[in-house]
């Protein structure tokens, strides 16, 4: 282990992750991330995990808030915030039917020219829904269903390749409502980092271009698409992507401390590193370029493959990339040759396997395996260690002693 060490130690400075040794005076967990995300040494190595889980939260631990999850396990806090905002000279309006947000949602932007219906439809083994947007021209809808865990894409959005124009006809332009966000971020004060992600489509979208479009015409028809209709998939990202820049250029006095943007299908086990290259690369750069100019920081959200890609991802000039997710999990990540790789170049987060290591195993290897992850990837900092994206199931004390192990780990 010390051999380990000394060569951590020397590549370390060899790629300019070593910073003036930290003085031992305890970080707030906010100013712990803030050094990781400036690839700088905190007091300690922040450790966190991702969304907490709803169905978590109520099966484990009685409906606790993801707060009190936080506390209670002696974890770094990330407070998730989302609140949109609309031009009223554009004709635009909250859906007066949207009060109840959903997980991570905001309330929903629409105008007489986009109007939203949600119908749950019977004689299905899961909840299932179909979620319409009314336009003056077609009705669009798209169909999910869902169990205590998630959603997913029974009938998709687009069905013809015409859809996009309706889309890029009428759809709203939702902005960001910067003083909601900042009412949250001065109230959660150095308690821990405030999130958000780049504003995804209605319904079922995410923050990528390419991860939206997939949500709403299906992955494998994009794929296909790619190869078929390549200048039709690179209008239909060029929807996208304008729609999301309005909101991104709204974030300018937004006190974020970091947003999320990408996906799991921009993952090389979904696509090819040419498919992300001409398709998610240059889309998802811009908005990042332009989150840069409204002063906000990014993290590059790849659940899934990313190793072929390190470079190519590290060039959008991301703040942060996440999940590095392990082979175990269905990934590819080998931390020790990312942080080699990249890892001058941006924060790490994630890496740790959650499905191997929260369930089914002793607290001595969950200990072995946090240590695992801080030499490999953490010693010269700038890395957040977090499990590879979401659990649903986790044995409380192997929680602790995650959350304790990584407590131990001082710079």
């Amino acid at each position: 282990m010390f051999l380990h060490y000394i060569c951590n130690r020397s590549l370390a400075n060899r790629y300019g992750r070593i910073a003036p040794e930290h003085n031992n005076i305890p970080m707030t967990s906010k100013e712990r991330f803030l050094a990781a995300l400036k690839n700088e040494k905190a007091d300690r190595l922040p450790v966190t995990t991702h969304h907490v889980m709803p169905s978590f939260l109520k099966n484990y631990l009685d409906g606790a808030s993801s707060q009190d999850f936080f506390e209670r396990f002696g974890l770094d806090p990330i407070n998730w915030v989302m609140a949109y905002d609309y031009t009223p000279g554009k004709g635009e309006y909250f859906d007066p039917g949207h009060t109840e947000m959903g997980f991570l949602e905001a309330r929903r932007v629409v105008s007489d020219n986009w109007q939203v219906k949600i119908a749950k439809l019977e004689g299905f083994s899961c909840p299932t829904s179909r979620f319409s947007i009314i336009t003056p021209e077609k009705t669009l809808s798209i169909v999910l269903q869902s169990d205590q865990h998630s959603t997913w894409l029974k009938e998709p959005l687009i069905k013809k390749k015409s859809d996009i124009d309706i889309l890029a006809k009428y759809m709203t332009y939702p902005k960001c409502k910067v003083e909601e966000i900042n009412k949250t971020a001065d109230e959660y004060g150095n308690r821990g980092l405030i999130r958000g992600h780049i504003m995804a489509f209605e319904g079922f979208g995410q923050p990528g271009c390419w991860q939206d479009a997939s949500c709403l015409y299906g992955i494998e028809n994009l794929i296909m698409a790619a190869f078929e209709d390549p200048q039709w998939v690179h209008s239909f990202l060029g929807i996208l992507r304008d729609r999301k820049k309005v909101y991104i250029e709204s974030l300018k006095g937004a006190k974020y401390d970091i947003l999320e943007l990408g996906g799991g299908d921009a993952s090389t086990t979904v696509i090819s590193p040419d498919i992300f290259n001409e398709f998610v690369a240059p889309y998802d750069a811009s908005l990042i370029e332009s989150a840069h100019k409204a002063g906000q920081r990014i993290v590059y959200h790849t659940c899934g493959g990313m190793m072929p890609v390190l470079e190519d991802i590290a060039a959008m000039k991301p703040d942060a990339m996440e999940t590095f997710t392990p082979a175990g999990m269905g990934g590819d990540a080998i931390l020790s040759e990312a942080w080699r790789r990249i890892g001058d170049q941006v924060c790490m987060i994630g890496g740790f396997d959650q499905f191997h290591y929260f369930t089914g195993c002793s607290e001595e290897e969950v200990r072995k395996e946090v240590r695992r992850c801080f030499m490999e990837a953490g010693e010269g900092g700038g890395f957040i260690l977090s499990p590879s994206d979401h659990f649903f199931d986790a044995e409380l004390n192997l929680i602790e002693a995650y959350a304790d192990e990584a407590r131990k780990c001082t710079y």
